[in-house]
């Protein structure tokens, strides 16, 4: 039971993840009294992390000054009794410049170095070994890029946060059946469990993992739409209280405050980069993906022009 109940949770950051930061890029706040519950739940939200300065960066980003920056959105699968695993990795760069959103999946089987802990193990590991710090210094690490931020999201809570802004409208394009649901094509009304359904499924689907993305950005889109809508205003409690109840991140009020106001255009553009491609394989009767370098290298060196951070690699360098 366990172990369906962790599967139902996985591959949702995509979608729970860049609410909160998709929702302040995209609206703005409406009037005194939204205002103040919203910063009321962002104190809730906030947590600081003991992470020194990153070494990927010569000074701090400054989004006042409209720098491109990056997140780190992890999906918790939290436990009884010890911190969970991140089993949903995603690496978000906003570049305003360009006006984009970028998103890399990362796979949690995925063999790396896990910083602070001098071992190679799978990239999910690191915050079941040190919390957060640790997955941000991995991530870092594996990517060879400053992590900036980070949004925790405990994945019970996806079904609160679709229900509080009073579900979603979608435009089904293959029908189907999941889990005792059936989703006929055409423009359908979803509920939170029935999202939750919506965007889990990708066997029947003949485009696989790319037609389950194809649905999950159709759920992205649809919770910002209704939770920006004017329709929305008297929800805003029932939204603030799901997403401070299930989110953690170390962004302070003002600086989702300058997200809001200089960042909003990015979202004319989010783009789900090109998966990290790697060999299954088992290591000491462990389940691991090995990027090869030269991959790594592709999705660092697409990260860094985001970013635009200058990067040389290391291919080119022995050209």
């Amino acid at each position: 039971m366990r172990a369906k109940k962790k599967k139902q949770k996985r591959r949702w950051l995509r979608i729970v993840g860049i609410i909160l930061l998709l929702m302040l890029i995209g609206a703005g706040i409406y009037g005194l009294k939204v205002y103040k519950s919203f910063n009321s739940a962002i104190d809730s939200m906030h947590q600081t992390t003991d992470r020194k300065k990153s070494d990927k960066r010569v000074e701090d980003v400054t989004l006042s000054k409209k720098e491109p920056f990056s997140v780190l959105l992890l999906g918790v699968d939290e436990r009884e009794g010890d911190k969970g695993r991140s089993d949903t990795i995603i690496v978000m760069t906003v570049n305003p410049n360009n006006k984009s959103v970028k998103m890399l999946s990362i796979p949690r089987d995925t063999r790396t170095q896990i910083i602070g802990k001098g071992k190679l193990d799978k990239i999910n590991h690191a915050y079941a070994f040190g919390g957060v710090d640790m997955a941000m210094a991995t991530v870092e690490n594996f990517l060879d890029i400053p992590i900036d931020y980070y949004v925790e999201i405990n994945m019970d809570g996806f079904k609160d946060i679709v229900d509080a802004v009073g579900g979603v409208t979608v435009n089904n394009d293959y029908a189907f059946a999941f889990e005792g649901t059936r989703f006929p094509m055409g423009e359908l009304q979803l509920n939170g469990d029935k999202a939750l359904k919506f965007s889990r499924m990708r066997y029947q689907d003949p485009r696989g993992d790319y037609g389950r993305q194809i649905r999950q950005r159709e759920i992205i889109q649809a919770v910002i739409d209704s939770g920006i809508s004017i329709s929305s205003l008297s929800k805003y409690n029932d939204i603030f209280d799901a997403l401070s109840g299930n989110i953690k991140t170390n962004l302070t009020f003002d600086e989702m405050m300058d997200i809001q106001k200089n960042y909003r255009t990015a979202t004319s553009n989010i783009e789900q980069m090109d998966p990290l491609t790697g060999q299954g394989t088992k290591i000491d009767s462990v389940f691991y993906i090995l990027v090869p370098d030269e991959e790594k290298e592709r999705i660092q060196d697409e990260l860094k022009r985001q970013l635009e951070i200058n990067s040389i690699s290391k291919t080119a360098q022995a050209n």
